[in-house]
C-alpha cells in the first residue's frame, strides 16, 4: 500500500492534528508521512490576522494556499486543516473529503486569578487578535482594554502567565487537544461569546476526483459534525466573510433539531446583532440567519470591516 502523505502547518496544534489523523490513518493499516507547510498566515506573526490579508495580498486562505499548492502538484495527497481556517468556496480542484467528529467549538477564558469576564477589573487587559472576540468582549465590557496576541497556544498562555495580560481568549478545542487547560476559568456559552464558523471542527482537503484518497478517508466522516460546519459556512457564505472578520456561528443538534447561534458585530462592540433559529436543512437555516441580520444591518456593519461596498448576497 503507497505511503499517504499529509500537508499540515507547522504550529503547535497544526501538527497534533496531523499526527491525529495520521495515527487514525495508521490504525487503519496505512504507512503516513507528514509535510510541514509554511503559510502566509504564519510569516505575519507580528500584526492582528485582520490586518494581515492587506499586509500579504491575499483576501482568503491565510492558512491554508501553500498546502493547496502542495496538494495540487502531488507533493501531498492530503491535507488537514483547522476547518475555520478554510475559505467557504474552495478553489477549483479541491473537494472536503471528511470532516471528523468535532471538538468543543466555543471559546474559553483563560486567566491567572480572575474567574470570569464578570469579575475583570475596570480596564482589564485582553489579549485576542480577532476582530469577532475582540466585538464580542466589548459588547459586554465597554471598558476592557483590548490588545492584540498572536503565536502558538504555548506563547500566548506564556504571555499571560509573564503577567502581560489580565486574560486571554483562546479556542477551547486547542487548548483541549494539547491538553493545556489549566488556564481555563470559564467556557464561554455561544450565547456570550459565538464561535468562529467552523471552530473545533477539523476539515480532511484532498484534489477533486481522488477516488482512491476518497475512499482511504471516508471512515473519517462523522455526519453530525458535516451538518453542523454546513450550516455555519452557507451563513458565512452568504455574508461575504472569513476567519478574520466579526462573524460567528456556532450550530448543533438539541432534541433533534439542528439550531444555529450567529453573530455580527461592529469591531468596537458599539452594535451587535444576533440571530438565533433552529431548521431542518443546514443550508437552508444558515442562509435564513444570514439574511435576517443582512436585513437589520449587518451589511453596514461588514462595509465598515471591508472597507468597500457590499456585494448582494447570492442565495445559497
Amino acid at each position: 500500500m503507497a505511503t499517504l502523505r499529509i500537508g499540515s502547518r507547522g504550529s503547535q496544534l497544526a501538527f497534533w492534528q496531523a499526527n491525529h489523523i495520521a495515527a487514525l490513518l495508521r490504525e487503519h493499516g496505512h504507512e503516513v508521512e507528514i509535510e510541514i507547510i509554511h503559510t502566509t498566515g504564519d510569516k505575519f506573526t507580528d500584526v492582528a490576522l485582520a490586518q494581515v490579508g492587506a499586509k500579504s495580498g491575499l483576501s482568503k486562505g491565510l492558512f491554508t494556499k501553500e498546502i493547496e499548492d502542495a496538494l495540487a502538484a502531488a507533493r501531498v495527497d492530503l491535507a488537514v486543516h483547522s476547518l475555520k481556517d478554510l475559505p467557504t468556496e474552495l478553489p477549483a480542484g479541491f473537494e472536503l473529503a471528511a470532516i471528523p467528529v468535532r471538538e468543543d467549538a466555543r471559546d474559553a477564558f483563560c486567566s491567572r486569578q480572575h474567574a470570569s469576564i464578570s469579575v475583570l477589573p475596570q480596564g482589564a487587559r485582553v489579549g485576542t487578535s480577532s476582530l469577532r472576540r475582540q466585538a464580542q468582549l466589548k459588547a459586554i465590557r465597554p471598558d476592557l482594554d483590548i490588545h492584540p496576541l498572536r503565536g502558538n497556544v504555548d506563547t500566548r498562555l506564556r504571555k499571560l502567565e509573564d503577567g502581560q495580560y489580565d486574560a486571554v481568549i483562546l479556542a477551547a478545542a486547542g487548548l483541549n487537544r494539547l491538553g493545556k487547560m489549566e488556564s481555563v476559568r470559564e467556557i464561554l456559552p455561544a450565547e456570550i461569546m459565538c464561535p468562529a464558523a467552523g471552530q473545533g471542527a477539523l476539515a480532511i482537503e484532498i484534489r477533486a476526483g481522488d477516488l482512491a484518497m476518497r475512499e482511504h478517508l471516508a471512515f473519517l466522516e462523522d455526519s453530525v459534525a458535516r451538518v453542523a460546519v454546513t450550516c455555519e459556512r452557507a451563513l458565512l457564505s452568504q455574508l461575504g466573510g472569513g476567519c478574520q472578520v466579526p462573524i460567528g456561528a456556532h450550530s448543533e443538534f438539541k432534541n433533534g433539531k439542528l439550531y444555529l447561534e450567529s453573530v455580527v458585530a461592529a469591531p468596537d462592540g458599539s452594535k451587535l446583532l444576533r440571530d438565533s433559529r433552529s431548521g431542518e436543512d443546514p443550508t437552508i437555516l444558515g442562509g435564513e440567519a444570514a439574511d435576517n441580520l443582512l436585513s437589520r444591518g449587518a451589511r453596514e456593519i461588514l462595509q465598515s470591516v471591508y472597507g468597500h461596498a457590499f456585494p448582494d448576497p447570492q442565495q445559497p
